[in-house]
């Protein structure tokens, strides 16, 4: 590759191998580069240039030192580092503030952005602990017996994809644009090249310097593409994944690259959509959720300048609402919008992204209106803004554009449906009734999200229903969630973000779902012994170790897959069943009537509580002094099979089937394979014993 040069301010850099990279002099005069501008002022900030990098040496260095040394860690170890890293970009957060705003982007906007990522960074720092085992393969549901006699099992197991997470990402979130793809992908241990988009990417390599100076993430994990990288694909295989952000026009583009097309790289794409946002015939003015519907619809058009992905731009509603919307809306605006500088004391909403991006909206307007649309708010002339001084006149050559709402009098135009003016822009339309709501919205062709608001639960079900599957999310936004509610266009890192059609077809984030994307399920089949020694969890059929020492007095050091204890026969007598009858007030009558019992199909007569079995087996297995056993924190996945009849006998089979050390604390927690047998080997229940062990 290139040389590695010493890092100008005025240069965005690239780091690419472990190392910063800037291009020389020479390639920067040849005119190879692209100038980025202040979104506010059109102050030149930075030159942009990747004339002479050597993308193939990063996809290399990600396939092998990045991958060579996130295999090192463990999922716990990894989602740690997240947490940290989160901690340390915190603790940051006000230079990046000061950069955002030359991004047009007011400090709510940052902080939708920067604060926004750093969240996804703490959020899967904490599932990836909650909710992924201590090791590096994930099993994916229970084991299938594929033999009579047990010795053939099979299952599924997630490992993760030898490649890289290639991921391109827009203009509008150049912070939390990276943050929330890089964090499942270091999770599941796959390294990341993030290619930003050019206007705002210096906020992204802002971030990653800070990142590189933490020296938290192993090497390799991230790269940072600062500028074009047109052979991008090129360079990629069925072993990677590109994760790709933008149009969708692009996203087609480069979906028909034949890499991805034949090659066998991964693609997942979220992409611009005509989102809608639908109000309910009930949500007349003066409801709770006619306001909380026009709070909405102004946030969606007026923060990030209305540059969100997942913006409403069809705002549903009431063939005979549509003027009081309009008026609503306009007042609120009116009120409590304040366009200019972000730097300025008061201003409430910044400027596009660049000249070129306003230039690309107003286009889209013209288009719209040339359609049938009508300006019912705003104009496209240039608006008077409040400088950054707190003077108030002309742009000065800044992005800004003032809101604008259309009307239609035909509201299945096909512009209306189609095309997206991806800025503070969003039309107004009326229905006649909520079927003819559903059918509006699914003009889009796929979206993002919805916003059905409305407080009558019929109507609720019937347009999510009619709209779910042209929608990746639907907000129900009425009187009892719109304050608590994180609003129609804030994808959130519990739940996935993507939508059909239009919109890329494609999913990020959902917990762990997004880090399975980066993952590969292979069906597993072996005996149970091989099972258990790829997959880290004992499983029924492969050897015990009953050496005589009771797996309770053994720590975490000393514990083993596969320990296991036997407990002699207990009886069970009418009495005992009677007394756990009496003391618990479970007088359930399979337990006391011998007459009803017998008439039940699935009882001999009376048969002893499931739950005093439970009782005993505890008893049975329990070594009672203290030792490294702390606690017992719960059952999962109990079933009873056999039912037990006075005069019967049961033991218990414990055996430690899952080990998860905890890497902050003294302890770690053992699940335990737990078997109930009764005299005749028949087996009466299964669980699982969940308990927490001393390291």
């Amino acid at each position: 590759m290139t040389t590695a040069t010493a890092v100008s301010t005025d240069i965005v850099p690239s780091f690419i191998e472990d190392s910063w990279w800037a291009p020389d002099q020479q390639v920067l005069d040849s005119g190879n580069s692209t100038r980025v501008r202040d979104a506010s002022t059109g102050e030149v900030l930075a030159v942009v240039c990747t004339a002479g990098l050597d993308i193939g040496a990063a996809v290399r260095f990600a396939r092998s030192t990045g991958q060579a040394e996130l295999g090192k860690l463990t999922f716990h170890e990894r989602a740690l580092k997240l947490k940290e890293l989160a901690q340390f970009l915190n603790g940051h957060r006000e230079p990046l503030y000061e950069l955002s705003a030359r991004t047009g982007a007011t400090r709510g906007d940052s902080m939708v952005d920067i604060d926004g990522g750093i969240g996804v960074l703490f959020t899967f720092g904490s599932k990836g602990r909650r909710e992924l085992p201590n090791s590096q393969v994930i099993v994916d549901g229970p084991a299938e017996n594929l033999s009579k006699d047990g010795s053939f099992l099979g299952t599924h197991i997630y490992t993760r994809i030898p490649g890289a997470a290639v991921q391109i990402n827009a203009f509008n979130f150049p912070v939390w644009g990276m943050l929330e793809k890089l964090a499942p992908a270091f999770l599941s241990g796959v390294p990341t090249i993030v290619k930003p988009a050019t206007p705002t990417g210096y906020l992204t390599a802002a971030v990653v310097k800070l990142i590189v100076q933490s020296n938290i993430l192993p090497k390799g994990s991230l790269q940072l593409i600062s500028g074009p990288a047109r052979d991008l694909l090129d360079h990629l295989d069925y072993r990677d994944l590109v994760a790709f952000t933008g149009s969708a026009s692009t996203a087609n583009h480069l979906r028909s690259h034949s890499n991805v097309m034949h090659g066998g790289v991964r693609f997942s794409s979220e992409t611009d959509s005509l989102n809608a946002a639908i109000l309910g015939p009930d949500a007349v003015p003066g409801t709770p959720e006619f306001e909380a519907f026009i709070r909405s619809l102004v946030t969606e058009v007026t923060v990030k300048a209305g540059q969100k992905c997942t913006g409403i731009r069809r705002t549903i509603v009431p063939k005979a609402l549509v003027q009081d919307v309009v008026d609503a809306a306009r007042a609120r605006i009116e009120e409590r919008v304040t366009l200019g500088d972000p730097r300025a004391e008061g201003v409430t909403m910044g400027a596009l992204a660049s000249l070129e991006q306003l230039e690309g909206v107003r286009d889209a307007v013209r288009e719209l209106m040339s359609s049938g649309g009508e300006l019912a708010l705003g104009s496209l002339e240039a608006p008077p803004v409040t400088r950054a001084d707190g003077t108030v006149g002309p742009a000065d050559g800044g992005a800004f554009m003032a809101p604008v709402l259309l009307t239609w009098d035909d509201v299945e135009a096909g512009a209306l449906h189609s095309v997206e003016a991806f800025g503070p822009v969003a039309s107004v339309i009326g229905y006649d009734n909520p079927a003819h709501a559903v059918h509006l919205a699914a003009l889009g062709s796929g979206s993002l999200v919805a916003t059905v608001c409305t407080n009558d639960p019929a109507v609720a079900r019937e347009l999510v229903i009619g709209i779910a599957a042209h929608h990746g999310r639907v907000l129900m936004l009425n009187r009892e969630d719109a304050r608590s509610s994180t609003g129609h266009g804030s994808p959130v890192p519990h739940l996935t973000h993507g939508g059909p059609g239009r919109a890329g077809g494609g999913e990020e984030l959902g917990g762990m779902r997004s880090v399975l994307h980066h993952m590969q399920r292979t069906a597993l089949q072996g005996s149970p012994n091989m099972l258990t020694a790829v997959t880290g969890i004992w499983h029924t059929g492969a050897d015990r170790n009953f050496d005589g020492v009771h797996p309770f007095r053994k720590n975490l050091a000393e514990l083993r897959i596969g320990d296991a204890v036997r407990s002699d026969l207990r009886q069970v007598t009418l009495e005992d069943i009677t007394a756990f009858a009496e003391t618990t007030g479970d007088k359930f009558y399979a337990h006391t009537n011998e007459e009803a019992a017998a008439a039940n199909p699935f009882f001999p007569g009376i048969v002893a509580h499931g739950y005093l079995l439970l009782s005993w087996a505890a008893g049975l297995f329990v070594d009672p002094a203290p030792g490294p056993v702390l606690a017992n924190y719960g059952l999962e996945n109990l079933r009873f099979l056999t039912p037990v009849a006075a005069g019967d006998s049961i033991r218990v089979t414990l055996t430690a089937k899952r080990i998860t050390p905890r890497e902050t604390d003294e302890y770690g927690e053992v699940a335990w394979d737990a078997v109930l047998t009764n005299q005749s080997d028949e087996i009466v229940a299964t669980y699982d014993v969940l308990t927490l062990v001393e390291k």
